[in-house]
């Protein structure tokens, strides 16, 4: 009959004969899959390319003196993450060097340029996307609806917006790559290991692959050695089904043989990947800032306890909800659960009560590993199927995905067939050990066997398929979203973060999987299509809604203010403090300045807003407030190197020498231990040295300030740039008259750096004093092809023109330094004098209006007089008499004891009398 031919064909469709063509056909269909999730991925974080470099970008590239091609390459195997020695005290301990070399070539490529560093990122995600895509399909027997899940539900998560827009994300990409391929290595090292004797050889290659890149993703990322567990997992649990009670056997067993291998082989390469990464790090672990990890600095047991419990928890909802998401979680953005009846214990409760459900899921059915690898496929020859149900109390329960509501639950009975001239038979294949049923190595050789009998058992051995993979994929979900996440749980030791996105990055794919596969097993046990197609609606809205916060997300890294605005709901202290300094480089020191003040109305302890609230009020003059604030950030935190150096040179300008020099001092003899920056440390208290030597320097202490600049070099550290205080040691042998050792160290800076501005310029100064002016104009030329557009460039040249009698010459180069920095007195005064000198008289007038607006009274807390004075003379010489008295008495006001004012005023009112004009005092009577 038509009908019965049909549904005959139908069933052999979905017999396990068929499953090679139907896996051809979704192998096809496999690579659109993993071609459209990769798309979507590239498309979704494309708005990241325009992006800048933001929060800890700056340190781990901007600031790293690794990524510099004058840095040998063997520092980075010696140096942490941020650059720091990783046996320094000071260090953070993170060993990356993988990652740091990416960041190296992208350096070599194009510089600083965020673009190429971004790409990368995006890149990298793509190919990690579509990785996992491959992966979860064979995870999923090649089933499109769990595969597009899986992939499409990484590729548009939110919680890899930091992994991928923050450049020090790339270390969590990166380090999933080589996991995913690590894993996969892995995986077919196991096929091949318990094949036939010809693929021995292959498998060796696999297996040192697989070790290979487990070493690469641990040198990108250090969590990326939890690859090793997950293949040992893989191999006990998945390749052969082990239980607790096997544990024994396996020591001793034959059957346990590869097992033993590979498992040898993952414990040798973790006994030495740990081993040589406590090596490196000076078998000391890191120290943290209390704020970094509030809990880890807790004095309760019970506090520690909670909190440690409750992260975990917290980081799930994050993968199931992203909704708050933050680029950083430290200090009280996650308060400390202090009691057990914090409510948030319930959320605990829930995640740890679903992991132990899943292992005894895992478990019951690992017991049971007999009778899922036996079913259809080891069927004996004297013996049919039968499908019963539930209620007739089976030995195994099967699901069938295509059965209805009447015929869900079945069980395969084998029934003696008492037809003596049976002529079906079953051989089983050799090699097949039980292992694993969907791998194709075993396979049912049936003769003349009676159609019915042959779908009822066609049907229960794709239940017992469905059975076998469904365990599989959850035994994979849960040992990638548990084993790589356990090293930032504080279980082994404390990190430096309370939540960290980035870190959810590889977990995120055992809960992509996880998900995956409970919305197949939802849209199979829907028996209306009109339900299947609510859930596929439900599940389509749901990429969109992550799709459209990702790329939301992606628009808060693309600077840095949006993301630090982003962060105020959730960390408003640090987002507050670092906005501050987003504003103040911008130029609005008026808000930066609340908000820094709103940041420490959170937290008043922070150190570092204290020093960059006294950096903002000095800038604005405010030194009394700026030492304030520094004394504020010393105190909090007393060996912040910067804060002493700065406070030293406030007291410098209030005119607090002997405080200055005694804090500079006291800077330079800060310990560097613990720190987490100690090059800029170290490169600090050379600074403060510096900073001495030069106040001695101005006091006319110049020997004082050749000893001091002496001890500087004896102590600077290999990465200090010595140029500048090279050319101040010059520069004070200059002042002695020691031309000889001056101009050796004048030639000592621009040695060190060739196109050192400042050493041009004293050069030149010096030549010029030995009457080598031919010379001096060369250094100076040169200067100004370094740095065209830098004002005291032209200032010293016009300088050197002026005193060579070259007045109109001078003047254009004054002109031309007034032009670039209109704000800077000395430059707009000097201009005014040059111009006057060249007998430019109208246009000197006017610049020494603007040298007035600049000083009208005060000059560093001293009253100056020189430029009402000066005005004063060229208005006298410019015939403009009685404006040229105001200028006088103007002057006179502020300092009435000058001579010179007295005498040019004196003057003035002889040619006010001489012309009958009324002088000022006159006018008033």
């Amino acid at each position: 009959m038509p009908g019965k031919s049909a549904r005959a064909h139908w069933r052999r469709e979905r017999e396990p004969s068929s499953q090679t063509l139907a896996c051809h056909k979704l192998g096809k269909m496999e690579h659109c899959v993993v071609t459209v999730v990769s798309a979507v991925a590239w498309l979704l974080h494309w708005n990241t390319l325009a992006a800048d470099f933001a929060y800890d970008d700056s340190r781990a590239i901007k600031t790293n003196q690794d990524l510099l091609p004058s840095t040998p390459l063997s520092s980075l195997f010696r140096d942490d993450f941020w650059g720091t020695p990783l046996t320094h005290s000071g260090s953070h301990k993170s060993y990356r060097p993988l990652c740091v070399l990416s960041f190296r070539m992208n350096y070599w490529l194009g510089g600083l340029d965020p673009w190429g560093y971004h790409v990368v990122n995006v890149l990298l995600h793509v190919l990690v996307t579509g990785l996992f895509t491959h992966f979860a399909a064979g995870i999923f027997m090649h089933h499109v609806l769990p595969t597009m899940v899986a992939g499409l539900l990484f590729a548009v998560h939110p919680i890899h917006t930091e992994a991928v827009s923050g450049l020090v994300g790339r270390a969590d990409v990166g380090a999933c790559l080589f996991f995913l391929l690590a894993l996969q290595a892995y995986i077919q090292y196991c096929k091949w290991r318990d094949k036939e004797p010809e693929y021995c050889g292959r498998r060796w290659i696999t297996l040192y692959g697989a070790l290979v890149f487990a070493t690469a993703a641990m040198l990108t990322k250090e969590h990326g050695i939890t690859v090793l567990g997950v293949c040992a997992l893989y191999d006990m649990m998945i390749q052969h089904r082990l239980t607790p009670k096997d544990i024994p056997a396996l020591l001793t067993e034959k059957r346990y043989q590869g097992l033993r291998e590979g498992l040898l082989h993952l414990m040798g390469a973790a006994i030495v990947l740990v081993g040589f990464r406590v090596h490196l790090m000076g078998r000391k672990p890191p120290d943290f800032a209390p704020a970094d990890n509030p809990a880890a600095d807790s004095d309760s047991f019970v506090t520690r306890m909670l909190t440690f419990l409750y992260l975990p928890a917290f980081n799930f909802w994050l993968l199931l909800c992203p909704m708050w998401l933050s680029f950083d979680w430290s200090m009280e953005a996650v308060p400390l659960v202090c009691s057990i009846f914090d409510p948030r214990n319930l959320l605990s409760l829930c995640f740890y009560g679903g992991l132990i459900y899943i292992f005894l899921y895992v478990h019951k059915h690992l017991s049971r590993k007999g009778a899922l690898s036996e079913s259809a496929f080891s069927l004996v020859s004297t013996h049919a199927c039968l499908c019963q149900t539930v209620n007739q109390s089976p030995k195994l329960t099967f699901y069938s995905s295509h059965s209805g509501s009447t015929q869900r639950y079945k069980k395969c009975v084998p029934i003696l067939n008492n037809n003596n001239n049976n002529n079906s038979h079953v051989s089983p294949q050799s090699n097949c050990n039980g292992h694993r049923v969907s791998n194709g190595n075993c396979h049912i050789q049936q003769s003349l066997c009676q159609p019915s009998v042959y779908s009822i058992a066609s049907e229960c051995t794709e239940c017992s398929i469905a059975n076998s993979y469904r365990l599989e994929a959850v035994i994979h979900s849960l040992a990638l979203l548990v084993l790589p996440f356990i090293p930032a749980t504080n279980l082994f030791f404390y990190v430096g973060f309370v939540v960290a996105e980035r870190v959810l990055y590889i977990p995120s794919m055992g809960f992509c999987l996880l998900i995956a596969l409970g919305l197949e097993q939802l849209y199979r046990h829907q028996e209306s299509v009109r339900r299947r197609r609510t859930l596929l609606y439900f599940l389509v809205l749901l990429l969109i809604l992550f799709s459209i916060r990702t790329l939301r997300r992606n628009q808060d890294w693309h600077t840095e203010e949006s993301l630090y605005r982003s962060g105020i709901p959730i960390n408003p202290p640090k987002a507050y403090g670092n906005l501050a300094n987003i504003l103040s480089a911008q130029g609005k020191k008026t808000k930066a300045e609340w908000a820094y003040k709103k940041a420490l109305s959170y937290r008043s302890n922070m150190a570092d807003v204290h020093y960059n609230l006294g950096i903002l009020l000095q800038e604005q003059g405010r030194h009394e407030e700026a030492l304030q604030s520094y004394k504020l950030a010393i105190q909090f935190r007393p060996r912040l190197a910067m804060a002493h150096l700065n406070m030293g040179l406030v007291l410098g300008i209030l005119g607090r020498k002997e405080e200055a020099v005694e804090v500079y001092r006291r800077c330079a003899q800060l310990d560097s231990a613990g720190l987490k920056d100690p090059k800029m440390h170290e490169s600090t208290k050379i600074s403060a040295l510096f900073n001495l030597g030069r106040l001695y320097a101005d006091e006319g202490r110049y020997q004082e300030a050749i000893d001091v600049y002496q001890e500087a070099m004896n102590k600077m550290p290999d990465h200090y740039q010595p140029q500048s205080l090279y050319n101040m040691l010059g520069e004070a042998f200059f002042k002695l008259g020691k031309f000889i050792d001056a101009e050796q160290w004048y030639k000592e800076a621009l040695r060190v750096k060739p196109n050192h501005v400042p050493a041009h310029l004293t050069y030149a100064k010096l030549l010029s004093k030995l009457n080598r002016p031919v010379e001096a104009e060369q250094w100076f030329l040169k200067a100004k092809t370094i740095a065209p557009n830098d004002s005291s460039v032209y200032q010293h040249y016009g300088q050197f023109l002026s005193e060579s009698e070259r007045h109109n010459e001078a003047a254009e180069t004054y002109l031309r330094a007034a032009q670039l920095a209109p704000e800077e007195y000395e430059i707009v005064f000097n201009t005014a004098n040059t111009l006057r000198q060249a007998g430019r008289n109208a246009e000197a007038e006017n610049y020494y209006y603007l040298a007035v607006k600049l000083r009208p009274k005060f000059c560093w807390g001293v009253q100056d007089v020189t430029s009402h004075m000066n005005l004063g003379a060229m208005l006298h010489v410019n015939g403009k008499l009685q404006e040229a008295e105001f200028s006088y008495l103007e002057a006179l006001r502020l300092k009435p004891d000058d001579p010179i004012t007295q005498n040019n005023l004196q003057k003035l009112r002889n040619l006010l009398a001489q012309k009958g004009l009324r002088t000022t005092t006159q006018h008033r009577r």
